[in-house]
């Protein structure tokens, strides 16, 4: 099955429509330029009620290891995506020595300059899933754009002999079956793509999104 995060989750409500709608992940942007960005505090009292089985993901932007690890001890995530411009590979590397258990996501933009060159840079030990996005930490999501799917399927080809690879930027219910048609990928990831308004959730475009992907598994 296509593993599935609902990003940008800001408040209880949004969390549990992900949960029932059948997502396996949920991520919180720890950023504060990000209209989508939510408190460790408001994040810790979303993630203890919420079911071991899905997977909580802070996104982080250029932070260092001591950051990022205090956070994800104090929000109680499972998973934490590196998503800035200048990420350091080395980050990650002590993440991973430190945290052994803390899942490491490493976002790509597929619109910087060779993106397969740059996930090449990256530990295959170290980093669980490699993030196809459309942007950088200048445009941190729910950008609503996505990168051109045809024209990079060959640079994705290459990311996922690396690794996993996630694909984001500018989904939505109605054009995820297309993305995963031509890029087969192992997960999908979306903000604004089922949104109502930044930080706000839209239940039904959430379950039309988690259902779209569940249908479009059988046609690939």
């Amino acid at each position: 099955m296509t593993w599935v995060k609902i990003c940008g989750i800001t408040n209880l409500e949004d969390a549990l429509t992900a949960v029932e709608a059948g997502a396996d992940a949920i991520g919180f942007v720890f950023h504060d330029k990000s209209p989508r960005n939510v408190g460790v505090n408001a994040a810790r009292n979303i993630v203890e009620e919420l079911p071991d089985r899905v997977e909580k993901v802070g996104v982080f932007v250029n932070q260092p290891e001591d950051s990022i690890c205090s956070v994800a001890d104090q929000a109680g995530l499972s998973a934490i995506q590196m998503h800035g411009d200048n990420e350091d590979p080395h980050v990650a590397d002590l993440i991973a020595q430190r945290r052994p258990d803390l899942k490491i996501l490493v976002a790509i933009s597929m619109r910087g300059r060779e993106p397969d060159g740059r996930a090449m840079m990256w530990s295959s030990q170290a980093v669980h899933a490699f993030l196809a996005d459309s942007g950088g930490s200048s445009r941190l999501g729910g950008t609503g754009e996505a990168f051109d799917w045809q024209k990079e399927r060959k640079r994705i080809g290459v990311i996922a002999s690396l690794g996993r690879v996630i694909v984001a930027g500018g989904l939505n219910p109605d054009n995820v079956p297309e993305a995963m048609r031509i890029l087969k990928p192992w997960g999908v990831d979306v903000s604004s793509g089922v949104e109502s308004k930044p930080g706000k959730k839209d239940p039904a475009k959430v379950q039309a999104f988690v259902a779209a992907v569940r249908q479009a598994e059988g046609l690939i």
